[in-house]
């Protein structure tokens, strides 16, 4: 990645809303750029309204937002931004989610559902966007929702990277269900360590049941991936059965801390010694428990950001 970044300032604009200020002032820093002037108010009656402070005419346009919680709020906010600077006459506008909300529907899963993760990318496009920039899609196949250019950052290797310094010395990693298997052995050829995963149920929506660990974790530091923990539900469960199957320790990780209801308080009870998460999403300071390490993902996105403007190779990152 780049120490120092050249930008032309004057067709190079970088925007938030609501959901990530933090980071995308450590964006801002990293390219040496100033974020851009905008308010985002609400009448009375809820309706946002959102004023661009400074011309983007001509520019090459960043809007930083996750969809995360508040999420039908941010996604609002997100396309009135958007619709405000292809009015203002922005040149190309590249809209970076780090967390895609609605991402979980993607497929009919029972009759009569939508298939949400559509409708949200129809209407990032037909509000202006020219290109999305996002992190770690829960299913990789939204990509082929959009008709303009994707870039699907990976937070895996920021992670990889993590537990590599940590210099365990018998590391397992643990799908938590068998549809994190892929992601498993992706961190597990990071690691050069073994995998296993939780055979997992759901006998009803939101009450998973582990019934088994398959593969061989005794005495093995287990590390539990997974994209995203929201209710703690599933990541606590593997942990408690890979308790019972006597590892020595127990580590958590995810790009996308959701951690919603009671997510805090199973992970403050469950058996794990460390959780090991992005800041794709902001997390109030009651979320922050003690165990809970937060990575930056902004040196990975300041960098795709960069690649974009100069219109240079992005999959090359993660060559």
């Amino acid at each position: 990645m780049h120490v120092g970044y050249s930008i032309d300032k004057k067709k190079f604009k970088l925007f938030t809303v609501h959901s990530n200020p933090l980071l995308t002032n450590e964006i801002a820093s990293l390219l040496g750029c100033a974020v851009g002037k905008s308010s985002v108010k609400r009448f009375s009656d809820g309706e946002v309204q959102i004023n661009i402070e400074e011309s983007v005419r001509g520019s090459k346009v960043f809007v930083v937002q996750s969809t995360s919680q508040p999420g039908n709020e941010h996604v609002m906010e997100l396309l009135i931004m958007i619709d405000a600077l292809k009015r203002a006459s922005a040149k190309e506008i590249n809209v970076v989610i780090p967390y895609f909300g609605y991402a979980r529907q993607d497929r009919k899963a029972r009759a009569r559902e939508p298939i949400a993760a559509k409708l949200v990318a129809n209407l990032l496009e037909t509000a202006g966007a020219d290109r999305i920039l996002t992190v770690d899609l829960h299913a990789p196949q939204i990509q082929g929702f959009f008709n303009i250019p994707v870039d699907p950052l990976q937070g895996l290797p920021l992670l990889a990277r993590y537990f590599l310094n940590k210099a365990l010395k018998q590391p397992v990693i643990v799908a938590p269900n068998h549809s994190g298997l892929g992601r498993a052995r992706r961190l597990a050829e990071y690691l050069d360590a073994p995998i296993a995963f939780i055979d997992k149920r759901h006998p009803e929506p939101g009450f998973p049941q582990a019934v088994n660990v398959v593969g061989d974790t005794e005495g093995r530091e287990a590390i539990i991936v997974d994209d995203l923990i929201d209710t703690a539900a599933t990541v606590t469960l593997a942990a408690n059965a890979l308790q019972e199957n006597k590892v020595s320790a127990i580590y958590a990780c995810c790009t996308h801390p959701v951690l919603t209801g009671p997510a805090i308080e199973r992970l403050q009870m469950a058996p794990i010694k460390e959780i090991v998460v992005t800041n794709t999403i902001e997390l109030d300071e009651d979320k922050k428990v003690g165990n809970l390490t937060v990575l930056s993902i902004a040196p990975l996105l300041a960098e795709a950001i960069y690649r974009v403007h100069r219109e240079q190779s992005v999959s090359t990152l993660f060559q």
